[in-house]
């Protein structure tokens, strides 16, 4: 007799437990939702070894508590095609400076081969992730008019938060700006799709721009903060800790720089 008869064989002689263990393999064990995460984006120009590791433990030891099992998603859109990219190699010392690649995002079609095999998905690059599937060709003989039609997004009202933001929180405003007329305390997250305005000592980390809009500001009564981040742009703690700490101060995008200046 086989190993599985002899467990049917078993089960039958159960009695009344059979019943609950019906009940037990009828309830789900998971369950798939949807979420926003807010992610960091490691930008790749070109790979070596030696320069992306220099680079990488330079970044890293500014703020290497932030960078602890820190999730990243690896940019290929400014790299070349023809670069050859070993993702194992590379995942390998990302996890080495506690960074986590969960996948890709634009690349050649080799990159994204080669990423593939290393365990990376591919995400289409962010100058098209927004775009509807590409038209169909259309059959011999017919005409096939393609028409732009522009569609108004609702846009999410302002944000006011009027109590303080304790650790451990994260408030989102989307579509506009979050204003925080109380303290942001350290270990708080604050994030909003336009500005986000602290009226009071700012701790923790604030992102602003969060979908890429490049002007967003951020604007604070009192510099102290963990992070701050417009559009992906983002100093830490140590590179905060200048003149103007403790200090009302906005922050604002300058091409790729994040300038911060007192208000």
């Amino acid at each position: 007799m086989s190993q599985l008869e002899l467990f049917r064989k078993k089960r039958k002689t159960l009695g009344p437990m059979q019943d609950t263990e019906a009940a037990l393999d009828s309830e789900a064990c998971f369950k798939l939702k949807g979420s926003r995460v807010t992610m960091t984006i490691l930008e790749l120009y070109r790979y070596d070894y030696k320069s992306f590791n220099a680079t990488l433990s330079s970044t890293v030891s500014s703020a290497p508590d932030f960078f602890q099992q820190t999730p990243v998603i690896l940019s290929l859109e400014k790299c070349p095609g023809d670069n050859f990219i070993d993702f194992i190699e590379l995942g390998e010392l990302c996890r080495e400076y506690g960074m986590i690649p969960v996948a890709v995002r634009g690349g050649s079609e080799e990159q994204i081969l080669s990423a593939n095999v290393a365990g990376l998905p591919s995400l289409p690059p962010a100058s098209i992730s927004a775009r509807g599937p590409e038209p169909t060709e259309a059959k011999a003989g017919t005409t096939v008019e393609i028409r732009e039609v522009e569609v108004e997004v609702p846009i999410s009202a302002n944000k006011v938060i009027t109590t303080p933001v304790r650790s451990g929180q994260q408030i989102y405003a989307p579509g506009g700006d979050l204003v925080v007329l109380a303290p942001v305390s350290a270990g708080a997250e604050i994030l909003a799709d336009g500005n986000i305005h602290v009226y009071a000592p700012l701790r923790g980390r604030a992102l602003a721009g969060v979908k890429g809009d490049d002007s967003a500001r951020i604007f604070c009564q009192s510099l102290e903060a963990e992070l701050i981040s417009i559009s992906g742009n983002y100093k830490v703690n140590e590179d905060l800790q200048g003149s103007l700490w403790k200090q009302a101060v906005k922050a604002e995008l300058e091409g790729d720089q994040l300038i911060i200046s007192p208000l």
